[in-house]
């Protein structure tokens, strides 16, 4: 899977009625890693991913290795998608539905028992799709968009009904499938799971692009890295800290807070005047953390405050 272009988003556009859903939206998604694909909701992500694939009608472009989806000679082959776990007839197997997709697509017959073994799904690969749980069609969906082992990966919400140990699967197998070369583009809510699986972002808010930039830069970014220290003469240390410039003040437990210094210039001034420090530590922020900063003004469905 070596040598994969990257997706290559340009000036995607989409309104409905009044509404534009997706804004001159224009990013890259690159081959090894897995990019997450976050916004609130309502951002446009579902329909921007639609956009993707050629499933709804918009201004811009996407391409793949420099070629459109509906101009690819073997689509199955090439892009695989997960958009809808529940677009399958509940009468028919999880077996029958994949033959037929397979079918369809020119594909081998033992590549079907392939993916269902791949996916977890064996045992249930002669279950109507209607009996089997959202965690299973989860599955049986990721099934479907690998069947003919595709390059590009699009992904809406891939953990959705899945619990931890699936979850844990899913984020394995969507490294382990990266790490082979292919383009992985994955949205979801799951930020702390993102955290864990993500290396590059794609971020937007109200159809537009806030962010697309490694998980790192991004945080980095929109958030601040704290240092915390305990000391016995805390309010001692806190004043020759601002003296040389740092900001630094107790929370409530009485432990400093400093900003501006990095753990071992903190150190460093404790040591100079012989102040005794219990604890030092570096406090970053999250993906969660950054996330609502960078998206606070784009956030179009809030809660009341409880």
């Amino acid at each position: 899977m070596e040598g994969n272009d990257m997706i290559r988003v340009q000036g995607l556009r989409k309104r409905y009625g009044d509404t534009l859903a997706v804004d001159g939206l224009s990013f890259t998604v690159r081959p090894g890693v897995v990019t997450g694909f976050l916004g609130p909701n309502g951002a446009g992500k579902s329909t921007t991913m639609r956009l993707m694939l050629g499933l709804d009608t918009g201004e811009g472009s996407t391409t793949f290795d420099g070629v459109r989806y509906s101009e690819l000679g073997c689509p199955v082959g090439t892009v695989g998608s997960l958009l809808d776990s529940g677009a399958v007839h509940p009468a028919r197997s999880a077996h029958h539905h994949l033959r037929m997709v397979a079918a369809g697509a020119g594909l081998p017959d033992r590549r079907v028992r392939e993916v269902l073994s791949l996916v977890g799904l064996d045992d249930v690969r002669h279950c109507r799709t209607g009996g089997l749980s959202l965690g299973m069609r989860q599955r049986l969906g990721l099934a479907t968009a690998l069947l003919g082992d595709p390059e590009y990966l699009i992904l809406d919400e891939p953990a959705n009904g899945l619990d931890p140990e699936g979850v844990h699967w899913m984020r394995r197998l969507l490294v382990r499938l990266a790490e082979e070369g292919r383009v992985v583009f994955a949205s979801s809510h799951l930020l702390s799971e993102m955290a864990r699986l993500a290396e590059d972002l794609v971020v937007i808010g109200r159809g537009r692009l806030i962010a697309a930039q490694p998980v790192e830069d991004f945080v980095a970014a929109h958030t601040r890295s704290e240092v915390v220290v305990r000391a016995d003469r805390s309010a001692d240390l806190a004043a020759l800290l601002r003296q040389e410039g740092a900001q630094a003040w107790a929370d409530e437990s009485d432990t400093l807070v400093v900003i501006g210094f990095d753990a071992e210039r903190v150190g460093a001034v404790a040591a100079r005047h012989q102040l005794v420090v219990r604890e030092l530590r570096t406090r970053r922020s999250s993906l969660e953390d950054a996330f609502l900063v960078a998206t606070a003004d784009r956030t179009q469905f809030r809660g009341a405050a409880s």
